[in-house]
């Protein structure tokens, strides 16, 4: 799992985020097909009204096409955008919470940062 898979907050915004973290791992590219809302809602334990909220957010955001009776389709340069999002939106809400754990704990960067030692 990523860090994109284990965030806090709404359920709809964890499962959009697993669906995130496959698109940009290259699990779906454009043109393919996602999970239907029914197949990845039992794969997930999860409510399909709270996926189609989630696989919503990707339509609103144009990262997908709605295809009546067939299902939702990664758009072309959905992969590029999407990683261009989750990049800004790392550095602005998350990083800034990193670094400030960092200093609280007195950590060294320089050794966080070999991320071979991992």
């Amino acid at each position: 799992m990523t860090a994109l898979e284990h965030e806090d907050g709404p359920v709809y915004l964890r499962l959009r985020a697993i669906v995130a973290a496959a698109i940009l791992r290259g699990e779906y590219g454009a043109g393919d097909q996602l999970p239907s809302v029914r197949a990845f809602a039992a794969e997930q334990g999860a409510n399909p009204l709270t996926v189609a909220k989630a696989y919503q957010s990707f339509q609103d955001d144009g990262y997908v096409e709605v295809r009546r009776g067939v299902g939702m389709f990664v758009l072309p340069g959905a992969v590029e955008r999407l990683r261009v999002a989750e990049r800004e939106r790392f550095l602005t809400g998350y990083w800034p919470r990193v670094c400030e754990h960092i200093a609280l704990l007195g950590l060294n960067t320089a050794e966080l940062l070999d991320c071979e030692t991992a």
